[in-house]
This record gives structure tokens, C-alpha cells and sequence, in this order.
């Protein structure tokens, strides 16, 4: 049988270097000809942010970035730099902060320079979200694509072990969900499992020994590859659950997405047994939820829904939310009842096991 596909790459700078975050950053803005920049930072980054923009030519610091973008802050933050007349955005941390900058650029048009402090990815992608009484809502639109990712592995120092792990696995959640996604092709499976390979490497690293540069550095590369590959695959069932369960409940993002995987990759391995065989090799094990189950093992994941604030008495409406965005190609059939299994069985965190393929 012929080769077949069509694939998408989308248009962005990356600059990577350890400690080289401040002079690529200035670099970067120079040669945009920005001269009104609005700097994006949670008051926990706000050290990081102070040091890496020091040079430039700041005329807005703001920092009201809460998980998930609620709209309130969104609009918020747009009229904030329309009354600043700001000419370039700079983002510096995690994903809720990329999201933020993002949602600022689907309305003005302004261009993002994105500064990541952990794993989230956020940053490789056109997709934007913003929630408003608790649903989020996610689309996809060149515009908010950060024009420029400036990565530096000295930056994600600060960042807990714990915190570097569930960040480590929404990456490893991209590569996962992008070899069943509805525009997985063989080019943005391969970015999925070079990305895979390398994160886990690198967080096996930061585990034994979080200042091992060399473990950061490739956990770093490895979640900009997931991000690529996210956004050329597109969103999958795995990120459909997770973006109604954080919109809906209100769930750390990170978190959720570490503690979810299993399960889809339990449902989805048996009807895609080449993908499912090439993640068990990503992962060095011979089968995929075991080696998951053993890698998660041995970062101590989160493991349990219930743990970061999901009730039991939610299971039933959330699988109800999330079945109209159930991907038509999902590998496996599903429907209410096998997504309240399966978020029955991520709430608890029962083991998830590898299936016969079908």
C-alpha cells in the first residue's frame, strides 16, 4: 500500500541555550523592532521574568494569570495592552501563562515571545482556551502561535521535582494522544516518539538529580517535539477529557493530565496496535500501559483524580461533557459508559493494564 498523508508544520523560531535566556530574549525582541513590550509573568516567576527582560524596553509588567484563562482575565489583559499600546508580548512561564499571552494575541494581533519555565508546551502550538462559567472552550488560530520560544533549561531549576514531573507527563501526554489524534500522519508520529524518548530520559534524570542540566536540557527538547507534534495531529481523546475536566472542575492542568493518561492509553492501545507497540518502545518496555504504569512508577506520578480536588458524585456529569467531543476516529469505540469507567477508574487510580489488541 502507498504512503498517504498531509502534513502541516507550522512557521516559528526556537532559540535554546542553557543561561542564554536573557541575550536571546533581547536578541529576539531587537530583531521584531518591538519598542513597547508587556512582560506576562505569575508573581511566582516574577524573579525569572525581572531578570530575563531587565533590557528591554518594558512598559508593562502584569501578572493576574490564574489556571485555565478564565475570560475575566483575558479581557483584562487585552484591554491592558491596548491602553499601554503595546507592541510585542513576552511571556514568561508555564502554560497558563503562554495561554494567557495567547488569548491576548487571538484580539490584537500582537506577536508572542514565549519564555517557558516548565514542560507545558504550550508555547509549540496555534491552540488557544479560555473558560467562562466553568466550561473551557479551545480553538485553533495561527495568530496565538508564539512567533519566537526562547528555552533555557537554567530556568526550569526552581521547578520542584513533583511539579517537574506532572509537568514532564502533559508532555508525555502530547506524544501519546498525537499517534491517534485526527491528523496523525508519520511525520508528526515521529517528532511524537523522538519527543516521547527524550522525555522520558530527561525526567528519569531530574528525578535521580534535579540540577542534572543535561536531564533538564533533554526534557525541555523533548517537550517542545510533543507541542510540534500536538499541533500538527491535533487534539485527541485524551486532551478532550482533560480540558472539560480542568474548565468543569477546575483541576490543575498538569496534574490531570498525568494522572488521566493511563487510561486512555488502556482503551485506546488495543485498537492501534502499531502506534501502541512504537509508544511500549518509546518507553523501553515491551508493552505500553505497563511500561507507562512503570515509568510513572518510577517519577512517583500523580495517580489519583480524587487527589487533586475531583468528587465522585462528578464522574457522571463529566462523562456526559465530554462525549460530543469524543473524536470520530477515536481508535476505540466510545461512549458514556466507557468514559465513566474510565474516569471512574482515574478518580480512584486503580492500575490500568494492557488489553488484548482488538
Amino acid at each position: 500500500m502507498s504512503l498517504t498523508f498531509e502534513n502541516i508544520t507550522l512557521g516559528q523560531r526556537v532559540l535554546f541555550g542553557y543561561g542564554r535566556a536573557a541575550r536571546n530574549l533581547t536578541a529576539e525582541v531587537d530583531r521584531l523592532r518591538a519598542r513597547r513590550v508587556m512582560v506576562i509573568a505569575a508573581p511566582s516567576e516574577a524573579g525569572i521574568a525581572d531578570r530575563v527582560t531587565a533590557g528591554l524596553p518594558v512598559v508593562l509588567r502584569h501578572s493576574d494569570v490564574r489556571p485555565h484563562v478564565p475570560v475575566a482575565q483575558a479581557e483584562a489583559a487585552r484591554t491592558a495592552a491596548a491602553e499601554c499600546r503595546a507592541d510585542l508580548l513576552v511571556c514568561v512561564g508555564g502554560g497558563s501563562t503562554t495561554g494567557l499571552a495567547k488569548a491576548v494575541a487571538l484580539t490584537t494581533r500582537l506577536p508572542i515571545v514565549a519564555v517557558p519555565t516548565t514542560y507545558a508546551g504550550s508555547e509549540a502550538t496555534n491552540v488557544w482556551g479560555l473558560t467562562e462559567a466553568s466550561r473551557k472552550t479551545t480553538g485553533v488560530d495561527d495568530t496565538v502561535l508564539p512567533a519566537t520560544v526562547v528555552y533555557d533549561s537554567e530556568l526550569t531549576l526552581s521547578l520542584p521535582v513533583g511539579l517537574s514531573v506532572a509537568s514532564g507527563l502533559n508532555a508525555v501526554a502530547h506524544c501519546v494522544d498525537s499517534m491517534w489524534a485526527p491528523r496523525a500522519n508519520p511525520v508528526n508520529q515521529a517528532f511524537a516518539m523522538e519527543g516521547l524518548r527524550a522525555v522520558a530520559e530527561g525526567l528519569r534524570r531530574v528525578v535521580r538529580e534535579p540540577g542534572d542540566i543535561a536531564g533538564r536540557d533533554a526534557t525541555l527538547y523533548g517537550c517542545y517535539l510533543a507541542g510540534v507534534a500536538f499541533a500538527s495531529a491535533g487534539s485527541g481523546l485524551h486532551h478532550k477529557i482533560c480540558h472539560v475536566l480542568g474548565g468543569a472542575y477546575d483541576l490543575p492542568h498538569a496534574q490531570t493530565h498525568a494522572t488521566v493518561l493511563p487510561y486512555v492509553l488502556e482503551l485506546n492501545a488495543p485498537g492501534a496496535p502499531d502506534a501502541a507497540q512504537r509508544i511500549a518502545a518509546a518507553l523501553g518496555s515491551a508493552a505500553p500501559v505497563a511500561g507507562l504504569n512503570a515509568f510513572r512508577e518510577e517519577l512517583d506520578a500523580p495517580r489519583a483524580l480524587a487527589d487533586y480536588g475531583m468528587r465522585r458524585e462528578d464522574i457522571t456529569e463529566a462523562a456526559r461533557l465530554v462525549l460530543p467531543y469524543v473524536p470520530a476516529q477515536n481508535p476505540a469505540p466510545v461512549g458514556v459508559e466507557a468514559l465513566t469507567e474510565l474516569l471512574t477508574r482515574a478518580w480512584s487510580g486503580e492500575p490500568a493494564r494492557d488489553r488484548k489488541a482488538a
